[in-house]
C-alpha cells in the first residue's frame, strides 16, 4: 500500500495498491512481466502523467496505461474525434506502469515504507474538487470553429472514400472474379430510383401525406373511443345474427356441428 497526497493541505492520504504484474508468458504483450507495476485504486482525476511523475523516482518509465478494469493489454486506437464518442471517466481505475528496467518495479514496491508522497506540485498540479469540476465544464463547451473544421475534414474524407469505391466498382464491372463470377448491377429499363434531391423530396412528401392521413383518422381521444364503441357494437350485432341463424337451423334439423 502506497500513501499519496494530491495537495499539501490534504490531511488524509490516498492509498494506492501496487504489486508486480505477473501473467503467463506471451499472454499480455503490451505489459511485459518483471518490468510492469500493477496499480489499483487509481482515482479518476489521476492521469498517466501524474503516475509517470510519481514513479519516475524509481527508474525511467516507459509507458503508463490506465484501464477501467484489469485485463489483457491490447493496442488502443487513438481517438480520431475531439467532440464525438468521448467517454466520461467515472469511478476508480487500474493502471499498468511499464519501466525500462526490472529494477524500477522493485524500487516502486519499496516506496510503501516511506511517508505520504506528494503527486500534485506547483509546476505540475493535479486538479481536484471544484477546480476539476470547473476544468471539466470548460472542456465540455464546444468551440464552433473547431467543430466545423472537424466535420468538414470528416466529410472530405468520406467523399474521397466514396469516390474511390465508385471508381473501383466501375473498373471491376463486367470483369469475372477468381471463380469466374461476374458482378451484375441494377441497370436497364428500370434502374431504380435516382438519387437526386428532387426524387428524395417527392418520396418524403408522400411519406408525410401518409402519416398525416393516419394521424387525422383518430386525432381526438373521443374519436378513438367512438371507433372502439362502434366496433364492439358491430361485433355484438353479428353475434346475435349468428345466434338466430343457428337457432333457425336447429329448428329445421339442419344444424350439424360435427
Amino acid at each position: 500500500a502506497l500513501a499519496v497526497k494530491f495537495g499539501e493541505r490534504q490531511r488524509s492520504p490516498h492509498w494506492l495498491l501496487v504489486k508486480e504484474h505477473q501473467v503467463r508468458e506471451g499472454a499480455d504483450t503490451a505489459h511485459p512481466p518483471r518490468r510492469t507495476l500493477f496499480v489499483l485504486n487509481v482515482p479518476p482525476y489521476c492521469g498517466p502523467d501524474a503516475l509517470s511523475r510519481l514513479f519516475s523516482r524509481c527508474g525511467r518509465v516507459q509507458s503508463v496505461d490506465i484501464c477501467d478494469k484489469p485485463g489483457p493489454g491490447e493496442k488502443k486506437e487513438k481517438p480520431t474525434s475531439k467532440f464525438f464518442d468521448r467517454k466520461a471517466v467515472t469511478g476508480f481505475q487500474v493502471a499498468y506502469v511499464v519501466f525500462r528496467k526490472p529494477a524500477g518495479v522493485q524500487a516502486a514496491k519499496a516506496l510503501s515504507q516511506e511517508g505520504p508522497l506528494l503527486i500534485s506540485t506547483e509546476s505540475h498540479p493535479v486538479k481536484t474538487g471544484i477546480s476539476k469540476w470547473i476544468a471539466s465544464y470548460e472542456a465540455s463547451v464546444v468551440n464552433p470553429k473547431e467543430l466545423k473544421a472537424e466535420v468538414d475534414a470528416y466529410m472530405q474524407d468520406y467523399d474521397k472514400k466514396m469516390a474511390e469505391e465508385e471508381a473501383k466498382a466501375a473498373e471491376e464491372e463486367g470483369v469475372p472474379d477468381e471463380e469466374g463470377w461476374v458482378k451484375v448491377t441494377r441497370k436497364g429499363r428500370k434502374p431504380g430510383l435516382p438519387r437526386t434531391e428532387a426524387a428524395n423530396l417527392r418520396v418524403l412528401e408522400k411519406e408525410k401525406q401518409k402519416r398525416a392521413r393516419k394521424e387525422l383518422l383518430n386525432f381526438y381521444a373521443w374519436q378513438h373511443r367512438e371507433t372502439k364503441r362502434e366496433h364492439i357494437a358491430q361485433l355484438r350485432k353479428k353475434f346475435e345474427e349468428d345466434k338466430q341463424r343457428i337457432a333457425l337451423m336447429r329448428a329445421q334439423r339442419k344444424f350439424r356441428p360435427y
